[in-house]
């Protein structure tokens, strides 16, 4: 029988990303092709339908919930710093001031960001995004409730 050639991973990390090891595991099966350690503690060949498998999948996905963790607590650390998380802002008080005026004339968020265009930065020329937009648009109505509470 022909084998394919081998795929390497670093500690299942590419091959257990959601279900896509179950999936891997179910074709290598049908193939009659197992998964073999060169080194460490599970040195040795393996079948796809085993516990090495499962495992691997496990803490593969325990691993990326422990990294978005620690991501989300960064962020939050560096918002109590005063630190702004996300790339550089692509609006200034003109785009500002003609968004509010396509809000006032009731356009979608999808059409005010095709009449907008960026004058800054390595977008300068483009439009913005709508979700760009709305987050402009956000900002703007929580800074004047703020700014009116105070």
């Amino acid at each position: 029988m022909k084998h394919p050639p081998a795929r390497r991973s670093t500690c299942g990390d590419r091959l257990g990303r959601g279900i896509e090891l179950a999936l891997l595991a179910e074709e290598l099966k049908e193939s009659d092709v197992g998964l073999e350690f060169l080194t460490g503690e599970l040195k040795g060949s393996h079948g796809p339908s085993g516990i090495v498998f499962t495992v691997l999948a496990a803490m593969s996905g325990m691993e990326r919930e422990y990294i978005r963790d620690r991501t989300l607590e960064g962020h939050e650390s560096a918002r109590k710093r005063g630190k702004t998380i996300g790339g550089a802002g692509v609006t200034d008080s003109d785009v500002l001031f003609t968004a509010l005026r396509l809000r006032d004339e009731e356009l979608s968020l999808r059409d005010i960001a095709a009449r907008l265009v960026i004058s800054k930065g390595a977008e300068k020329g483009q439009h913005p995004s709508p979700a760009t937009v709305m987050r402009m648009l956000r900002e703007h109505d929580e800074q004047a409730v703020t700014a009116a509470n105070a």
